[in-house]
């Protein structure tokens, strides 16, 4: 593997930094789209400012082709507090950049850079700085303000950073990357009542307990054992006093699936376990079911390109296929859904525990930095190659 741009490391971590100081919300990065706004302006790109109120687009045509690629970084941090004692620690109580999307964003810059300098393609470059993937479905709301219309793509590649992926392999996949992400909420409908007195009351706790079981069932028994789904309930929420029966129980529950089929059997299924299990406790739910983040499918073609790409750059022996999909969502899903392309994952982890993502005392690896320049300078240029 041959680390390349070393003169600009030193400014590529400089950037990663101070992102990483200066965290702000999805739908609220004002300031970093500033500061990017500003730094790409600067080397030569055209800016187009506001779409999903905060995000942005930097293109660069060059020579005569029609062709184009889109790019895409993540820029909007999370709601947790910062453990990591670094010197370059958050100056915001309770954000920080848990998931790496400072170095993303560092990244795309870095390549912005280069790609400016070296004008060694053939055709334009848009550069997607999009915010509040955590969450807010940033990816969506850029489509919606008209992103791909303005700014079409024959192809759009986005990377991700993993702890959990030993430094410098690239992980690429055909297919099912990501799962669909869908959220429910059930909330049983009682009657409270005395504790010492149940007989009086319709425990909407014990009812609550019992529609959480039977959601157990539903992957294991209203699926093809070769469909790959999760049902989790985070939260579960009734009652504050032991000796008081409330009137509602409430739980949250996350949906994790590939197939548009299945995800459709999921809410079928849930909505009547809940309802049944309710009725059988002479009570009635109130269901409120949301489809979240599409499944994340990358496309075979550009797959195999970026996996071709990422062995030149990294060497063969450092870039593989994953063997399965992973469960967690992204909103990227959205833009793959309208347009060719492909997502992939760099391996960041120094040990073999480092914090994860969304951890508070997770820290982008900088040594990947130049890595990550490195992918997208030659995703680009090859993608975009000059006659």
């Amino acid at each position: 593997m041959t680390i390349q741009f070393s003169n600009y490391i030193p400014e590529f971590v400089a950037t990663r930094r101070f992102l990483h100081q200066n965290p702000e919300l999805g739908l609220s990065e004002f300031r970093t789209s500033d500061f990017l706004a500003q730094q790409l302006t600067a080397l030569g790109y055209e800016v187009t400012r506001g779409f999903a109120k905060t995000g942005l687009v930097a293109s660069l045509k060059n020579g005569t082709s029609g062709r184009s690629i889109g790019i895409r970084a993540d820029i909007d941090a999370l709601p947790i507090l910062e453990e990591t004692g670094l010197d370059y620690t958050s100056q915001t109580p309770g954000l920080m950049h848990a998931c790496g999307h400072d170095g993303h964003t560092a990244i795309l810059l870095g390549a912005a850079r280069i790609l400016a300098e070296r004008r060694n393609f053939d055709g334009t470059l848009n550069l997607i700085f999009q915010p509040a993937e955590e969450n807010f479905a940033g990816a969506k709301l850029m489509i919606d303000d008209g992103l791909l219309e303005r700014f079409p793509c024959d192809a759009v590649f986005g990377l991700h950073n993993d702890p959990g992926i030993p430094f410098g392999k690239i992980a690429v996949r055909e297919g099912a990357m990501m799962a669909a992400a869908d959220e429910c909420v059930i909330t049983v409908n009682g009657r409270g009542g005395h504790g010492a007195e149940p007989q009086d009351a319709s425990d909407p706790i014990v009812c609550g307990a019992s529609i959480i079981m039977a959601l157990q069932t539903v992957v294991s028994r209203n699926l093809h054992a070769m469909d790959q789904a999760v049902i989790t309930v985070g939260a579960f929420n009734a009652g504050k006093a032991s000796n008081v029966i409330p009137e509602r129980a409430e739980m949250a529950i996350t949906v994790r699936s590939f197939d548009q089929a299945v995800r459709d059997r999921l809410e079928t299924r849930i909505r009547e376990v809940a309802e049944g299990q309710a009725a059988g406790y002479g009570m009635s739910v109130s269901i409120k079911y949301e489809r979240g983040y599409e499944p994340t499918i990358n496309h075979k073609t550009e797959t195999d390109f970026v996996r071709d790409v990422a062995r030149q750059v990294v060497g063969p022996d450092n870039v593989f296929d994953l063997a399965r999909p992973s469960m967690g969502s992204e909103d990227f899903a959205f833009m793959l859904k309208e347009c060719p392309g492909s997502y992939f994952l760099l391996g960041t982890g120094r040990t073999d525990n480092d914090p994860p993502l969304h951890h508070p005392r997770f820290d982008f690896n900088d040594d990947a930095l130049p890595i990550g320049v490195g992918m997208w300078v030659e995703i680009a240029e090859t993608y975009l190659k000059a006659p």
